[in-house]
């Protein structure tokens, strides 16, 4: 089956009819171009899914690791033998497919929150000041705050690895921000405050299972097999979709990730790595300007090092301009055109295809059957094919979901299982200024004891003494005067800091206690 879909560097994906129906030829995708991005787009129901899935297989044969993100659970299939099935062949037989075998491909589960798949995590350090706040939307003043925020755990060797490594900074940051002022620049207590609650919103999505250790290796994504298939990471994403504003986060850092790991490559005979993003258009959705431009400026920048992006979404209008104009690879499966904004979609997505003189693709897209797509892929010197109306071949692994069973076999003799599903918590910032602050806490209290306990009498009953008889000579018998102790003393930036952080400590882990206690009681 390998040698059918995979041919002379070029990925099979089906073949193209004529206008009479009669079968024409085979479509490719060439592997040499599939670093410059693709687009598969269609009304539910029409075949996107099927059509991910027969590239993921293609890609993973010719030894080329592959990414996808799985909304509904379907790709889980790719991991299990494909089933004889009526319309599987039946679609063998309509496009020649010679023979028709079923392979099982090499998977690799992944689920942010460690349900359906290994942990995935990063640290606050890695996701870096930039990118944090750019997810947040923050403003100017907000950036230049976590800016500040960093450089002062830099500074004070104190790692931030999760939300409340930086919660516990910021708590500090507000309480002492004149004193900081001072030194870093001008830092707003609104600001901060309104960090603090995007924070917020990204902890109540589930951020909390995001940020943290063991992070994520770039390189466990990319792994290839003993027999020099790529593996298939799939990532569950079901319960992510839901939370639009955490699965941007991923996807951003992931990239940004890779961008500045992989080397340039430029043009190699076949990507390094290919991502698939089904259900796009849950990333653009009413995402921020900068989080479009961070996106855009990724996927334009990133087929540098080898690694093609391809989106799956149900509209083109659904992926911004300036992202679309950057996808070579097109697939475009049945839209509907019933609502005016359904017509624009489909001119739009007729416009983007070299035209073919033998049908008009504004119509062919509203008459395509399940499984059946205008296809135009790269060629040449990177020139679009001419689109062709073309019949999907059938994927070679199942199709539908593995059992709760089957995936758990799979994560059981996984290359990373034990890597990262169990969580680390090793001493941080949080911890850190937690320590430094109950220490000079204690310091100034035994300080604060000695000033205030009467002055020992000794053994000449408190009288005065004479150089050479023992003791030494007071202030008083060298100068006259006794020195005066100082009751006060000015507390230094660092010492404020700790005594701020133990109390912001403090207070969670009361609040903490308190929700234990309540939980219990409601059981």
């Amino acid at each position: 089956m390998s040698e059918t879909i995979l041919q002379d560097g070029k990925l099979y994906i089906g073949t193209s009819r004529k206008p009479d129906n009669a079968i024409n030829k085979p479509e490719y995708l060439e592997l040499k171009f599939g670093n410059r991005h693709g687009l598969v787009t269609g009304a539910t129901g029409t075949g996107k899914t099927i059509t991910l899935q027969i590239l993921a297989e293609g890609f993973s044969n010719a030894g080329v690791p592959v990414f996808c993100a799985d909304v509904k659970g379907d790709l889980s299939g790719i991991g299990a033998m494909g089933e004889a099935k009526d319309f599987l062949l039946k679609r063998a037989e309509e496009i020649g497919l010679e023979p028709y075998d079923f392979q099982e491909f090499p998977v690799i589960f992944w689920d942010l929150y460690g349900e359906k798949g290994h942990r995935v995590r990063t640290t606050m350090t890695e996701m870096g000041p930039l990118l944090l706040s750019r997810l947040m939307n923050a403003t100017d003043a907000q950036e230049g705050v976590l800016n500040i925020a960093f450089k002062i755990a830099d500074q004070g060797g104190l790692p931030l690895l999760d939300l409340k490594d930086l919660q516990a900074l910021l708590n500090y940051m507000g309480e002492n921000a004149t004193e900081l002022s001072n030194k870093f620049g001008f830092i707003s207590k609104a600001s901060v405050g309104s960090i603090q609650r995007e924070l917020l919103i990204l902890e109540q999505q589930g951020a909390e299972h995001f940020f943290g250790e063991p992070a994520l290796k770039i390189s466990d994504i990319m792994r290839t097999t003993n027999d020099g298939r790529g593996a298939i990471s799939v990532l569950a994403a079901d319960k992510l979709m839901m939370n639009p504003r955490l699965y941007g986060t991923f996807l951003l850092w992931l990239l940004s990730e890779l961008f500045e790991e992989l080397p340039e490559v430029g043009d190699p005979d076949k990507p390094k790595l290919v991502f698939f993003f089904d259900e796009a258009h849950l990333l653009f959705k009413d995402a921020p300007k900068v989080l479009i431009e961070r996106v855009e400026q990724v996927v334009r920048l990133i087929r540098s090092k080898g690694v093609g992006v391809y989106f799956v979404t149900q509209n083109p209008l659904d992926v911004p301009e300036t992202v679309l104009a950057q996808l070579g690879n097109r697939v475009q499966h049945a839209l509907r055109a019933y609502t005016p904004r359904e017509q624009k979609a489909v001119k739009t997505a007729a416009d983007t295809f070299r035209p073919n003189p033998d049908f008009d693709c504004a119509t062919v897209i509203t008459e395509l059957g399940t499984g059946e797509a205008l296809i135009s892929t790269l060629e040449g010197k990177g020139i679009p094919s001419m689109v062709e109306r073309t019949l999907v071949r059938p994927p070679a692994s199942r199709v539908g979901p593995l059992t709760d069973a089957e995936r758990a076999n799979v994560m059981k003799v996984s290359p990373v299982a034990g890597l990262y599903d169990e969580d680390f918590d090793r001493e941080s910032a949080y911890e850190m200024l937690a320590g430094r602050a109950k220490k000079l806490e204690e310091a100034q209290q035994a300080e604060q004891q000695a000033e205030q306990a009467p002055e020992p009498e000794g053994e000449n009953g408190g009288r005065w003494t004479l150089p050479g008889f023992g003791d030494e000579p007071t202030q008083a018998s060298t100068t006259g005067k006794t020195k005066a102790r100082s009751g006060y003393q000015r507390e230094t930036v660092v010492e404020a800091a700790m005594k701020s952080a133990a109390r912001s400590v403090a207070n969670s882990l009361g609040r903490a206690i308190v929700r234990g206690i309540l939980g219990s009681l409601r059981r």
